[in-house]
């Protein structure tokens, strides 16, 4: 069992305000910048914010597999997540610094540098998932790492995703945008540079040498009955969360008719995975990590429906509500996080092969690719409700609009959810490793008795 030193559980956690702040502000940002400001309208908007992550589901596997393949064997994945780190932030901000008109020119030039901040996300986000598998072989151990990891990254969503809307909201129109992008782009670069230099001198507790070729290892690994069962509730979630974060701003602005309520719902919604994530971790170590994950989705999805009284107008009922998502939100962070390396480092311990970069590679790319279609599939409710795109101040949407607005956060995505229970009560792997924790650790107690 290898247990970390807490600079390495900070260190390690530094690189989720990276991995928060893009994951975050271009699902809560994007469709308003181009169907309020751009005048796109809202299906082709949903499809532009959709294909670059979609494109990461094809190239995260790829990058994993690179990753795997590195012949520094000291620092297998840090000289690819600093790299990577620092064009993010590069191409992030390039996204609103393009051209506003035509709407066709605006468009393309998100698409294209949205492009290019998707493919060096994935050099970035790959690697640091993987690490998470080689530096502890400990089942409890990764639950701490995590739960820092993922206090973090909560801290990261928080402080982007209510201070993105409230920047675009001060300084108005193109500038608040470009402002905006410039300070995310600052925090990216401050989590690289943290996991980067926290995560130094580290020793990997796994050494298999990868093997094979790209497409047989990712069908073994897609094979693998509890990491496709696993995945595909991760994925589910992630398409009801990219609905949330992409709709928030709608029913600020057309259902509450009061922006400000953006940044506001957004803390109640993130906010409690900061006190709460521990909490979570505690129940996790006496349920099991799948468990505590299925109780966490239960609370999301009832948070979730409870958003159904957004529809009467009323800041209150939605602030609530949100706050009861969130709550379910921080153990639905925690546990999958907590069980991906479990999954990684079991096929590496069983298979004697590397292959923990393509595995985290392919949870990455399968989860972006639910976060995108989340947008996705909202700007499609948007467009079946009679949503009007406009090319400034926010037009007056009709009634149907609304509906489909708050529809959208809420009736839509908690389906999604209770769905995803489906998968992860037949995913099986926690089980078996908890039991074996809890015999090394009986074994360890005996020994000590008996010395």
């Amino acid at each position: 069992m290898t247990a970390l030193p807490r600079r390495v559980r900070v260190g390690y956690a530094l690189g989720g305000i990276s991995s928060g702040t893009y994951g975050t502000v271009p699902g809560l940002i994007l469709m308003p910048f181009l169907t309020d400001l751009l005048g796109v309208q809202a299906a082709l908007a949903g499809m532009i914010v959709f294909a670059p992550k979609a494109w990461d589901f094809f190239l995260n596997p790829v990058a994993g597999r690179i990753s795997d393949r590195s012949r520094n064997a000291r620092d297998r994945r840090r000289p690819f997540i600093l790299r990577a780190g620092i064009l993010l932030a590069l191409a992030f901000t390039a996204m609103f610094f393009g051209p506003t008109a035509p709407p066709v020119a605006a468009a393309l030039w998100v698409l294209v540098a949205f492009l290019a901040s998707a493919t060096v996300y994935a050099f970035f986000q790959v690697p640091y998932l993987a690490m998470s598998a080689e530096i502890t072989d400990d089942y409890a151990e990764r639950t701490r790492m995590i739960t820092w990891r993922v206090i973090v990254f909560t801290l990261a969503i928080l402080v982007s995703g209510a201070a993105a809307p409230a920047l675009v909201e001060s300084f108005g129109g193109i500038a608040g945008y470009r402002i905006m992008a410039v300070a995310m782009g600052v925090l990216i670069l401050i989590g690289t540079a943290g996991v980067w230099f926290g995560t130094r001198s580290v020793p990997l507790t796994r050494g298999e040498q990868a093997g094979g070729r790209l497409f047989s290892q990712l069908a073994i690994v897609l094979r693998d009955a509890d990491a496709r069962m696993l995945i595909v509730a991760y994925v589910l979630q992630a398409v009801a969360i990219g609905m949330v974060l992409g709709g928030v701003v709608y029913v600020a602005r057309h259902v509450v008719h009061d922006a400000s309520i953006a940044t506001y719902a957004f803390v109640c919604f993130v906010g409690p995975a900061i006190v709460l994530t521990p909490a979570w971790a505690r129940l996790g170590a006496k349920l099991g990590k799948r468990r505590g994950f299925t109780v966490a989705t239960v609370t999301m999805a009832a948070g979730l429906i409870a958003l159904l009284a957004a529809r009467t107008g009323d800041a209150v009922p939605l602030l609530v509500a949100a706050g009861v998502v969130g709550v379910g939100y921080a153990g639905a962070q925690l546990f999958p996080l907590a069980m991906l390396p479990d999954l990684a480092a079991e096929d590496a311990r069983r298979s004697g092969t590397n292959r923990i970069g393509m595995i985290s590679g392919v949870w990455s790319g399968f989860e972006l690719l639910g976060y995108a279609l989340g947008p996705a599939l909202l700007g499609l409710v948007l467009t079946l409700g009679g949503y009007r795109a406009s090319t400034g101040d926010a037009a007056p949407q009709p009634d149907s609009a609304q509906w489909a607005i708050v529809l959208g956060v809420s009736l839509v995505p908690a389906v999604l959810c209770l769905v995803s229970l489906i998968p992860l009560s037949r995913y099986r792997l926690d089980d078996r490793l908890r039991a074996s924790a809890e015999a090394a650790e009986a074994a360890d107690a005996g020994s000590a008795a008996n010395g």
